[in-house]
């Protein structure tokens, strides 16, 4: 078909006897809603790598090519953005994120996310511990390591108490141990008579009174119930919350994510808030969700009401049903603390295992199954090898999440069975305890990604927030192409990790089969969903130890633009504040810039409040938190600048 110009369409209009007014009408309707130019572009597709634009036309993109061509096709209404020679990425998915739980306690969290000071991280407590209302707690629920920072170690028990002697303080340190104080351990109700709950432990001093350290020997139950124990939020502050946390994701150029379940996530009650979201059109970040199995010894009347009740992929593109996972029977569940011995799964793993896949196969659902350790894999792989015998699995994507130390002929029998491998970057944040455990040796392939690639397994990456690693997709991206923690030390060899096109990959394209989406979006592609991120530096070219430092300036999901700063902070939706007042998202934001505090680099405060808004004031700039933390004037009522020029109130 010969190229149409805009004058040979308008004739032809004309011919149809169609007015000037309507053929102004055809034009416009047919113009693209975006176009983006003048940046470096990297699409992914293969025939079709480094387009000079890209054109978005009803949330796909309609061109991806070559300016001269896309730029005459725009309209009256189209927005044009200039990029001004930054990089522009297809959105980064996460494939294994707990993003519904997250979002619903993220306004509750002071996060120490990237900070590298326990000095600072310490100040920034004391700030929360100062303006956080009884009966609440103060929460640092996961995304760091004692090892990011400087002086090497966790805070002690007398440090938490001399800051906070009245208000509960919790601080869940990856899956090994959680650091009460004593307004906590009142608040849970931990006495002397409290006794020690199955793989977990609760410290006690010479008399039996619990000092507040809680530990994973090796189960996390006892550090996630009693977290489960503080207060939670309504359900309209639950909203608010979860728009926060997606509104930082977006920040980090997540536009999608497979939500992997979680513990004391229950079904479908802690869904109604990102439903709500979803039908009020308010997702920013494509959700993928998973059925987490409840309680132990339930777990197959689980999958059998859950698989009459649902249908596997219902919903839309941002909000539906990606299966079963990543926990089937709590049987099977090797949490990972390499600071203590491979724990053995009991003997009812396999029946038990076995009673929910095939309940699985019978209904056509996809599966993740959480399995840290080879040996946990091969016997799950023996009841899989088992059921498909007589129940072919077929391409059902099942997979297995995590996978740190599988064996290669193990990598053959997942592919055997049309299989994949969902990794993420738990190594950054333990790789410190995994080497004293086992050896530099050993860290080398844990776990064995350029052999999972080699071999052609289906492998994709994630991060595994909240509770454990940091949802920062580029600490992940960091330690699949420097093989380093987030504490500097190199685990992985130079010739296993992975080239930087390759591991971004693993965050787009390949995580799409993981939700059974190939096709759909990953790529800047004609005909995909237009999910991207312009980033404030660029991932091809800054040093290594930078990658995990990206972040986005401009967010699009399905051609909406979610997230924008700088040039593009008027584009942004605005974003309420963070409820309740005395909100850590208020003061601190989410992830933190690692270099906070150093000569030249912007503080821990204000860099928070930088991802926690996107647009200024007339009075206090980007400033937000310090006029709503202010005694007065605005402190007391936040309309009171209004008339003066400020509009802190309304963001």
């Amino acid at each position: 078909m010969p190229n149409l110009s805009r004058r040979s369409i308008a004739g032809g209009v004309t011919a149809f006897g169609l007015s000037i007014l309507d053929r102004s009408s055809v034009m416009a309707a047919s113009a693209p809603d975006l176009i983006l130019h003048n940046g470096e572009i990297t699409t992914l597709d293969r025939s079709n790598p480094a387009p000079q634009a890209v054109a978005v036309t009803g949330g796909r993109f309609s061109a991806v090519g070559d300016l001269a061509t896309i730029m005459p096709s725009a309209g009256p209404n189209t927005r044009v953005i200039d990029l001004k020679g930054r990089r522009l990425i297809p959105g980064l998915i996460d494939n294994h994120l707990h993003v519904i739980r997250g979002g619903l306690n993220f306004n509750m969290e002071l996060r120490w996310d990237g900070v590298r000071s326990l000095a600072t991280a310490m100040e920034m407590l004391r700030k929360q511990v100062a303006i956080t209302p009884p009966p609440q707690w103060v929460r640092i629920v996961g995304g760091f390591t004692e090892n990011q920072f400087q002086e090497k170690r966790l805070p002690t028990l007398d440090e938490i108490n001399a800051i906070a002697p009245d208000t509960p303080v919790f601080i869940l340190h990856l899956y090994d141990r959680a650091l009460l104080n004593g307004a906590a351990l009142r608040a849970a109700g931990y006495t002397k008579d409290t006794p020690n709950p199955p793989g977990g432990e609760i410290q006690r001093g010479p008399d039996g009174t619990p000092t507040g350290l809680l530990l994973a020997k090796p189960n996390a139950t006892v550090l996630y119930a009693t977290l489960a124990k503080g207060p939670t939020l309504p359900f309209d502050y639950q909203l608010n919350s979860t728009r926060h946390f997606l509104r930082d994701l977006n920040r980090l150029g997540v536009t999608g994510a497979i939500d992997a379940g979680g513990g004391y996530q229950n079904y479908p009650d802690d869904y109604k808030v990102v439903q709500k979201l979803a039908e009020d059109g308010e997702l920013t970040v494509r959700i993928a969700y998973n059925l987490f199995t409840q309680k132990p010894k339930q777990e197959k009347e689980d999958f059998l009401r859950w698989t009459q009740t649902a249908k596997y992929q219902q919903g839309d593109d941002y909000f539906r049903l990606n299966g079963a996972g990543e926990m089937l029977v709590f049987s099977a569940a090797d949490f990972e603390d390499f600071r203590v011995e491979r724990p053995e799964m009991p003997p009812e793993m396999e029946p038990e295992l076995e009673a929910v896949v095939r309940i699985l196969i019978q209904n056509r659902w996809p599966w993740r199954l959480h399995a840290t350790y080879d040996q946990t894999i091969s016997r799950a792989l023996d009841v899989f090898e088992k059921v498909n015998a007589e129940m072919p699995i077929g391409d059902l994507h099942w997979i297995f999440d995590h996978a740190e130390t599988v064996t290669e002929r193990n990598l053959e029998r997942i592919a055997r069975l049309s299989g994949g491998v969902a990794v993420q970057h738990r190594m950054a944040y333990q790789g410190e305890y995994f080497v004293e455990r086992y050896g530099n040796r050993a860290a080398e392939a844990t776990p064995p990604v350029a052999k999972m690639l080699e071999m052609g397994v289906k492998v994709s990456a994630g991060t595994d927030a909240t509770r454990v690693a940091s949802y920062n997709p580029w600490v992940a991206l960091y330690w699949l192409t420097t093989g380093k923690t987030v504490g500097g030390l190199r685990i992985t060899p130079e010739h296993n990790t992975l080239d930087r096109e390759t591991a971004l990959r693993m965050m787009t394209e390949k995580v799409t089969w993981f939700s059974n989406e190939e096709g759909k979006k990953g790529l800047i592609a004609e005909g995909q969903l237009a999910d991207m991120a312009v980033l404030d530096r660029d991932y091809f070219k800054v040093p290594g130890d930078e990658i995990q430092d990206v972040t986005s300036i401009l967010t699009v999901v399905g051609g909406k633009i979610v997230h924008g700063v700088g040039d593009y902070a008027s584009l942004a939706p605005p974003l309420p504040p963070a409820m309740p007042d005395w909100s850590p998202v208020r003061r601190f934001g989410g992830y933190q810039d690692r270099r906070a505090g150093e000569p030249g680099a912007a503080g821990a405060f204000a860099r928070a409040v930088g991802g926690c808004c996107d647009a200024a004031c007339g009075v206090h700039g980007h400033d937000h938190a310090r006029a709503w933390a202010a005694s007065t004037p605005v402190g007391n009522d936040q309309g009171f600048w209004g008339a003066l020029g400020c509009s802190c109130w309304a963001f």
